[in-house]
C-alpha cells in the first residue's frame, strides 16, 4: 500500500506532539518550581518533543559520553589518598594535541624515581578529548569526565589544570560511568584471584619440597 510509512510516521509525530503538551497539563506550569520538576524534565523519562531549556534544564549525558580527562584516587582505610597515576608517561605520549604534562616525584635520598606525579598538568582549551590517554593507561587512572561547565574568560589560571584540580575519587567514576566501574572491578577482581591463587600454590609446592627433603 503506497503512504503506508508516510501515515505511520504521521502517528509517531502526532503522538509525540500531544505527549509534550500532556505533560504541561499534567504538572500544570511547574516545570520550574521545584527541583524534583526539573530532575524530571531533564530524565529519560520524560515524554514528547520539548525544547530543553539550559541551564534550567540539563540533558544526562550518556555513559560513554567523554570531555576533560581526570586523575583517579582510591581513599584507605585511615581517608588517605592513593593516587592510581604512577606517572609512567603513556597518556602524555599518546596524546594526539600533546596536552599533558607530567613531572615524576624523585626520592631524595637515592635520587631514583618514585612511582606518582608530583605534578600533572592537562590544557583543556588544546585537549580534544578524545579519550586516548583513558584508554591506554595500564592502572585505571585517567579517566575521562561528564563534567563540560568550564567556560572561562581566564586562559592560564582557569584552564590549565594541575594535579589538584584533577583529581577525583573513585566514588565518582562509579558515579557517570557505572557499568565501565563495574567491569574494571571484576576483571581487577578477577586478577587478584588468579595472583592469589597462584601464591598458594607457590607456597603448597614449597612446602611439599621441604617436607620431602626432611
Amino acid at each position: 500500500m503506497y503512504g503506508k510509512g508516510i501515515i505511520k510516521g504521521a502517528l509517531v509525530t502526532m503522538k509525540h506532539f500531544f505527549q509534550t503538551y500532556w505533560d504541561d497539563i499534567r504538572m500544570m506550569g511547574k516545570r520550574y518550581m521545584s527541583p524534583q520538576s526539573v530532575e524530571y524534565r531533564s530524565s529519560k523519562d520524560v515524554q514528547g518533543i520539548f525544547t530543553v531549556q539550559y541551564p534550567e534544564e540539563k540533558l544526562i549525558p550518556p555513559e560513554e559520553f567523554r570531555f576533560i580527562p581526570f586523575l583517579v584516587y582510591d581513599l584507605d582505610e585511615e581517608g588517605n589518598q592513593n593516587i592510581r597515576c604512577t606517572s609512567c608517561g603513556i597518556c602524555a605520549k599518546v596524546c594526539p594535541p600533546q596536552c599533558i604534562w607530567i613531572e615524576q616525584t624523585t626520592d631524595p635520598d637515592s635520587g631514583r624515581p618514585v612511582p606518582e606525579p608530583v605534578e600533572f598538568y592537562i590544557d583543556i582549551d588544546i585537549c580534544m578529548n578524545c579519550g586516548y590517554c583513558a584508554e591506554y593507561c595500564p592502572f585505571d587512572a585517567i579517566k575521562m569526565d561528564h563534567d563540560y561547565e568550564m567556560a572561562s574568560y581566564d586562559r592560564t589560571e582557569a584552564h590549565i589544570f594541575d594535579k589538584e584540580r584533577l583529581l577525583k575519587p573513585a566514588e565518582y567514576y562509579a558515579g557517570i560511568r557505572p557499568r565501565n566501574y563495574e567491569h574494571e572491578e571484576e576483571v581487577r577482581r578477577e586478577k587478584e584471584a588468579k595472583k592469589a591463587a597462584a601464591e598458594k600454590a607457590k607456597a603448597e609446592r614449597a612446602a611439599k619440597r621441604a617436607s620431602e627433603s626432611e
